[in-house]
């Protein structure tokens, strides 16, 4: 097997752990955990942030991520309506959020990294072939990519800013009716 292939080769399981994490998430009864929903919110923004000095040299990208953004902030809200909230005895505030809305981002993710994959293989082996070669940074980003990941930040960004006002508002509720009673 040659040399330049062994990255790749270490980081696919990571990716595929990565996947079924995130497909996992997806589906079924989650925990509201506040601490990680306030790091993901603040990962992804400052993500969202440093991605979009990208469009200080190219104002494709920059409309491409804001597009998404603002596509992925209305796609949270959408599921935030369609999540619904349980107590769990064991588990405690848990949601169980919309199935088909993971499912669809996770498939717009997953096409384009396959789809620039295969942009770029024939690049990379040409890189390759010549030793001490990089490949070209041309297929680094592009607007369409920028949209699918602008898209990812501005829905989770919404949907778990809005799953830790729900559960802020659900622990008010229910601590009040318990010293009612």
């Amino acid at each position: 097997m040659p040399a330049h292939l062994t990255p790749y080769l270490v980081m696919l399981p990571l990716l595929a752990w990565m996947v079924w994490r995130r497909v996992s998430r997806q589906f079924g009864r989650q925990p509201i955990r506040r601490k990680r929903m306030i790091f993901r919110i603040v990962v992804f923004a400052i993500m969202g942030g440093l991605l979009a000095l990208s469009g200080f040299h190219h104002v494709a990208l920059a409309e491409g991520l804001l597009g998404g953004a603002l596509t992925g902030g209305a796609l949270g809200l959408l599921g935030l309506r369609l999540t619904r909230f349980e107590v769990d005895p064991a588990k405690g505030d848990c949601y169980v959020p919309n199935p088909w809305i993971g499912a669809l981002l996770t498939v717009l993710l997953l096409g384009r990294l396959g789809w620039r994959l295969m942009v770029v293989w024939p690049q990379m082996q040409q890189a390759s072939a010549a030793p001490g070669a990089m490949p070209p940074m041309g297929y680094a980003a592009s607007p369409l990519t920028m949209l699918v990941i602008g898209l990812l930040v501005g829905y989770y960004i919404v949907y778990f800013s809005g799953l830790l006002i729900h559960h802020r508002r659900f622990q008010q509720t229910h601590s009040g009716t318990a010293t009612a009673l």
